[in-house]
């Protein structure tokens, strides 16, 4: 039980209390130490021997000393002799004599009432006060004062150190359900403090792992299903009892997209992996690299000489699957443009004359495996092109959008920064 977090900060609490409890105890028995105020004390007996009629004096004389006196501080008093007997008296309630062994000032207590102050005088008489405004009952002793002020704050504590730990314990059932799969778990957000705070970057976690795994799931889904329809045709050609030179040219077809299919998607997760390796950075010239793209596959481009830095290999993934899926979708003419927008910023566009893709799918092309309405599989391509553009594009800090082409068609425009701001356009 003393594992409990509420419980340790409950007792944490009042262990404070009643270290704080000794201090002002010790503190109260340092500061009112006789010891340390001899010379006070010796001061204050020496007025009141000045104050007072002498012992020699009549009881009356002195009876009525300590009248005045009563009247005016409104303080009881009593006056002993050398020997506790009581010579005069002004309370309302008895006064204790001054102990028997006591040979200097300091505190007494009676039977009842609260402690009072017994002063040494000069003569050997003793005086005693009190504070007279105490009525009859009996104040509540110190013990029984920081008792009840631990019941207090013991009473007081209790809730709000529950209350804490009760919002700590729906936190960890909610790490434990996630835990346990469900990645839907999530838990309530109470108050603004760091549990609070906590309970966000929980459910913050949450969501991300939640979607990382929904999207590991439909790219399995996804690759499973493009695997299928190759591997299918493959093995309706295989047994065909006639393979003749268009069969094995289908077979290769199929073959290639295989192999495309698994690269594109090796190099998706490798881009969304968490712990993703970091690019392979190098100062290039780009506007090579997507010359070499162009003239692979017959396509003019309007350029100046620009550099980058980034991850070759990769780029040139980027720009041959813009240029691919602009042939694919767009038929033999396209256009290419390379350029600079300002001293920092390159923007590659790549414009089709196809049938152009509708404002609502202009977002939705960029997922994997996407497909627009009426699109088939016969129209080739498996649906991580584009994906693997956004991707490749958001590494090196860039983006990619697609917008609509005047006079038809679709222009993906790719904005990137250069490596540096100097070179000429």
């Amino acid at each position: 039980m003393i594992r409990r977090l509420y419980f340790r900060i409950y007792l944490a609490i009042l262990a404070s209390l009643l270290l704080t409890a000794i201090l002002i105890g010790g503190a109260w028995r340092f500061a009112f130490d006789p010891a340390r105020h001899g010379a006070h004390l010796d001061a204050i007996a020496e007025i009141a021997g000045e104050v007072l009629p002498s012992s020699n004096a009549k009881k009356d004389e002195q009876q009525a000393a300590l009248d005045r006196w009563h009247r005016g501080a409104q303080t009881d008093l009593a006056l002993f002799d050398e020997n506790r007997i009581p010579i005069a008296a002004a309370s309302r309630m008895p006064l204790p004599p001054p102990e028997l062994n006591q040979m200097q000032s300091g505190w007494v207590r009676g039977e009842r009432g609260p402690p009072a102050f017994a002063l040494k005088l000069a003569d050997g008489r003793w005086l005693v006060a009190r504070r007279g405004h105490w009525r009859g009952r009996a104040p509540v002793g110190f013990a029984a004062t920081v008792a009840m002020i631990a019941l207090g704050v013991g009473l007081g504590a209790y809730p709000v150190v529950r209350r804490l730990t009760r919002r700590l314990e729906r936190l960890q059932d909610g790490v434990e359900a996630l835990g346990s799969g469900q990645l839907s778990a999530r838990v309530s957000i109470e108050g603004k403090d760091e549990v609070a705070q906590l309970a966000a970057s929980f459910n913050l976690s949450a969501a991300r792992i939640e979607q990382l795994v929904n999207a590991q799931k439909t790219l399995l889904a996804h690759a499973s299903h493009e695997l299928r329809s190759p591997l299918a045709r493959i093995r309706m050609a295989l047994e065909s009892p006639s393979a003749d030179a268009s069969t094995r040219k289908e077979l290769q077809q199929n073959i290639h997209e295989l192999d495309q299919l698994i690269d594109e998607i090796l190099t998706a997760s490798r881009l969304d992996a968490p712990n993703a390796e970091p690019l392979a950075m190098e100062d290039f010239d780009f506007t090579a690299l997507v010359a070499e793209e162009c003239a692979r596959v017959n396509v003019e481009m309007e350029a100046g000489i620009i550099h980058l830095q980034g991850d070759a290999k990769l780029l040139r993934r980027l720009v041959r699957n813009l240029l691919e899926n602009a042939r694919r979708y767009g038929g033999a003419a396209f256009d290419v443009a390379l350029k600079k927008l300002d001293a920092a910023t390159i923007q590659l566009e790549v414009c089709d004359h196809g049938p152009g893709v509708p404002s609502s799918e202009r977002e939705k092309i960029f997922q994997p495996f996407y497909r627009m309405p009426g699109a088939s599989e016969r129209d080739g391509g498996v649906g991580l092109g584009l994906a693997l553009v956004k991707q490749i594009a958001e590494r090196h800090g860039g983006s990619v959008q697609c917008v609509a082409r005047a006079g038809g068609g679709s222009c993906f425009r790719v904005l990137l920064f250069a490596a540096d701001a100097n070179t000429p356009t």
